[in-house]
């Protein structure tokens, strides 16, 4: 999670277990906007073997249809799905076992799934190494089902007034064309961090995950990134960050760092 940053630094942020292991969450967001309902980024999902979750030591109680439902919705009433990006751990919930476990059929069947067609494409023809990231399983069903459509790639960093109400910033170091997408709620910006910023312990710029393809791209997205968080007072939310949710940050003579961290229904 880390890439070259040795263990004695990253492991005051981020403590690992007797097996050298993190604290990891798989956190999604939903925006309920008018008659719309936009759920971003589904999670691994529970479709595969128990062999291939045992590798990922899953953890904790929480669910997506039960988060849902304490909100008083289920999955039909989902309207979209945004993508941040198509490795397993951000869409494998998109698409769940048939009635008879004879093939796949999308997970929200009412809903549109957004992605773009540079970021669709590099997954549909992967590089070996996020080959085992990018599952047929989880991709080829949803453009199967006719739901697809993909949101246009803009000549610069960020794609202002989206068709589904928010700005998106891209960023090409993590994979190719992930989407942050950056929220306008009660006069304040929530920026939906996916990958570029996993968790508190990934703000200092050299701390770059392993998984990263352009990690020297990376620093540069998060620096410009991060920069325009504490101008603009952001508020970041953490996909991954198992202890928080939510965060500021400032400037300070050593760069870029933590402010201060929220929970979320605390917040808003």
């Amino acid at each position: 999670m880390f890439g070259v940053v040795p263990k004695a630094i990253w492991n005051k942020t981020n403590p690992a277990d007797e097996n050298n292991m993190i604290d990891i969450a798989s956190r999604c967001l939903l925006i309920e906007d008018g008659n719309r309902l936009i759920l971003i980024d589904t999670g691994m999902g529970t479709k595969q073997s128990d062999k291939f979750f045992n590798y990922y030591y899953r953890w904790g109680t929480h669910s997506l249809d039960g988060a849902l439902a304490s909100h008083g919705f289920c999955r039909d009433d989902v309207t979209d799905v945004f993508l941040t990006h198509l490795h397993f751990d951000h869409c494998g919930g998109c698409v769940q076992w048939n009635s008879d476990r004879t093939g796949y059929e999308i997970a929200f069947k009412n809903a549109t799934f957004w992605s773009n067609e540079d970021h669709w494409q590099w997954a549909l023809n992967p590089n070996k190494r996020e080959r085992a990231s990018f599952l047929t399983e989880n991709i080829m069903p949803i453009e199967a089902s006719g739901h697809l459509k993909h949101i246009p790639v803009p000549d610069g960093d960020i794609l202002r007034n989206t068709s589904l109400g928010f700005d998106v910033f891209f960023a090409n170091g993590h994979t190719d064309k992930q989407m942050i997408p950056m929220i306008s709620y009660k006069g304040k910006t929530i920026c939906f961090m996916a990958d570029l910023l996993p968790t508190v312990g990934h703000i200092s710029l050299p701390f770059v995950m392993g998984y990263d393809t352009r990690p020297l791209l990376t620093l540069d997205e998060k620096d410009r990134f991060l920069k325009l968080a504490a101008d603009q007072n952001y508020f970041l939310l953490l996909e991954h960050d198992a202890h928080n949710e939510l965060i500021t940050v400032k400037h300070t003579e050593k760069g870029v760092r933590l402010n201060d961290t929220y929970a979320f229904n605390n917040l808003f």
